[in-house]
This record gives structure tokens, C-alpha cells and sequence, in this order.
């Protein structure tokens, strides 16, 4: 069945814009010594000076403790580009995620900013959570459930389950998750394996942010390619 689905995206994915050629140029997101260039946005920490911000760095590495939730959030916004990560669940398995096109914080639950979530929740990497934003992709109802449930908001279907099983590595070790935003098209690979791709995004640029959602997670690498050369 998973096969089916991914040559159905592939087949999708080839009718709309991708990247024909990407410039040698990147950008570390994270610099390995401090969080430069983000900004945590816990809304617990509003009223209690006493919290510490769950995004530390640690042995080069950036950390989100999981606690209290909240995000770290770029302070650039961002459009067409390719995100390559390394992150692991160096303990036990856990639930985190990759916000792309972020814009209104606190938008949904007074906690997630306005976006559309990458998932990287153990066994999950790769879902798409859709938060007051929307995206389509192949096999919708499928993927999604009943039509008449789905939305943005609430109690609403806003998850889109990703296309394979078992692309993610053993707690401990490190994934590589792969994340192209062309336009208004998102495709997402987890260790070589193209795991979701959708198109008609609501949203085609924004900021881009980091969860703390319970678990602690390990990222030694966050890396922004442009893509300026586009085609058809």
C-alpha cells in the first residue's frame, strides 16, 4: 500500500515546480555555540520568571529540554529553500517537530504558532500537522480521514499521516530529515526516504521553529539552502 502512495506523490510531485539547481551557498541556522538569530516564545514563562527556557545549547548541540512547551523560532523568515536536520531522541523516544512557514504565534491552544508542522514524533517522523494553515496531498482521505473532519483548528483531522513505515533510525542513533519548501509545495525525507510531499500549501514563506513538546531532543545540525533557480 505505501509503495502505491509514494509513486502516486512522486507521479504528483512531477507535475508542479521543483528545484532544478540549488546555489553552493548555505546557511547555519545554528552555529554550534549559542542561539543567535532565535527566539523562544513559552508562554509559561510569561508570568513565572522563575522558568528556564526549555532551548539550551549543549556540547554544540541545540536542546529542547520538552519543558515547558513553547517554540524556538528563527527571527528570519524564510521562502524557498531546502532544511537539512540531525536530530535524535538520545534517551527515549519521543515527540517534537519542525514548523515551517510560521508566522502568528500562539495561534492554535494560545501555544502554536500559525504554520504547518513537519513531524518528528518517534514512529511519526514525517506526518504533516496542519496548524491553521492547510496543504493537500496525494490520497487525502486516506491519509487524513473523512473529508467533512478535516481543518486547521480545533478538533478538526490536521494531521496527514506521512507515506512509509520504519525510515527512522533506533533511539540513540541520528536521523537526517531533509525538508524542501518550493512555493507553495513541501517534500520531506527522513534518512533518504521520501516520507510526505504535498502541494496547494495555504502558506509558501514564514519563519521557521523548533518545538518543546516533552521530550528532549538533540539537533547538531540545521543548515538552509536557497533554491533561486526554479522550473517547470
Amino acid at each position: 500500500m505505501y509503495k502505491k502512495l509514494i509513486l502516486s506523490a512522486l507521479a504528483i510531485a512531477s507535475i508542479f515546480i521543483h528545484a532544478s539547481s540549488l546555489p553552493a551557498q548555505s546557511k547555519k541556522l545554528f552555529n554550534g555555540k549559542d542561539l543567535t538569530g532565535w527566539h523562544a516564545d513559552v508562554p509559561k514563562m510569561d508570568n513565572d520568571p522563575s522558568l528556564k527556557s526549555p532551548f539550551i545549547v549543549r556540547n554544540g548541540m541545540l536542546v529542547s529540554l520538552g519543558t515547558p512547551g513553547g517554540h524556538l523560532i528563527t527571527d528570519a523568515s524564510y521562502q524557498n529553500y531546502r532544511l537539512t536536520t540531525e536530530y535524535r531522541f538520545a534517551g527515549k523516544p519521543g515527540n517534537c517537530g519542525v514548523l515551517v512557514h510560521a508566522s502568528t504565534p500562539r495561534a492554535l491552544y494560545e501555544m502554536f504558532p500559525k504554520s504547518i508542522e513537519v513531524q518528528m514524533e518517534h514512529e511519526n517522523a514525517g506526518d504533516f500537522w496542519c496548524i491553521e494553515e492547510d496543504i493537500t496531498v496525494p490520497d487525502m482521505e486516506a491519509r487524513r480521514g473523512p473529508k467533512a473532519d478535516w481543518g486547521v483548528n480545533g478538533k478538526k483531522l490536521r494531521r496527514i499521516k506521512n507515506l512509509t513505515d520504519h525510515s527512522e533510525k533506533p533511539v540513540g542513533q541520528w536521523n537526517k530529515m531533509v525538508i524542501e519548501c518550493v512555493n507553495n509545495s513541501i517534500k520531506v525525507w527522513v534518512n533518504g526516504d521520501l516520507v510526505n510531499y504535498g502541494y496547494n500549501s495555504t502558506a509558501n514563506k514564514g519563519q521557521i521553529a523548533l518545538q518543546a513538546e516533552g521530550s528532549e531532543v538533540e539537533f547538531k545540525k540545521l543548515v538552509l539552502k536557497p533554491i533561486t533557480k526554479l522550473s517547470r
